[in-house]
């Protein structure tokens, strides 16, 4: 759905954008309409930091990709929103949310943003394409 590249050392943005050129172009991966970039890139171009009893050795450049797909959206239908849905229906800790100033009407409508979001991610996961082979694909093959 969406991606995070985040660079840190001596990288400069054209190799970082030639990337993101090169995952657009391969067709690997999907985007959904509704982000129009579908990347962030993050470029610091200060190195990660070595400590002496870590065996991970110094680079002069390193890479994070963080990627949210449609797989996550288990979290937001069997973990959130269900214990969304326990909190306020037993209206535990609603007492606090109300004293900083969120107001009663906030909560349903927080509750329909989250239904919202479960429902965008559904969908893209029904747009993706599956890897059936076509419904005639070697019928005839070998038959002469």
């Amino acid at each position: 759905m969406a991606i995070s590249l985040n660079y840190r050392g001596d990288l400069k943005s054209k190799e970082a954008n030639a990337t993101v050129q090169w995952l657009k172009s391969s067709n690997k991966i999907t985007l959904v309409e509704w982000c129009p970039t579908g990347f962030k890139i993050g470029l610091n171009e200060v190195p990660a930091v070595t400590l002496e009893s870590d065996d991970i050795g110094a680079f002069s450049k390193n890479a994070v990709m963080i990627a949210n797909n449609t797989g996550i959206s288990r979290v937001f239908s069997k973990r959130i929103a269900q214990k969304y849905d326990i909190m306020y229906s037993q209206r535990a800790f609603v007492h606090w949310y109300v004293g900083e100033g969120m107001e009663e009407g906030e909560f349903a409508e927080a509750r329909e943003d989250l239904g919202f979001l479960e429902k965008d991610y559904l969908d893209v996961l029904s747009e993706q394409p599956t890897d059936d082979v076509g419904d005639n694909a070697g019928d005839d093959a070998g038959d002469n």
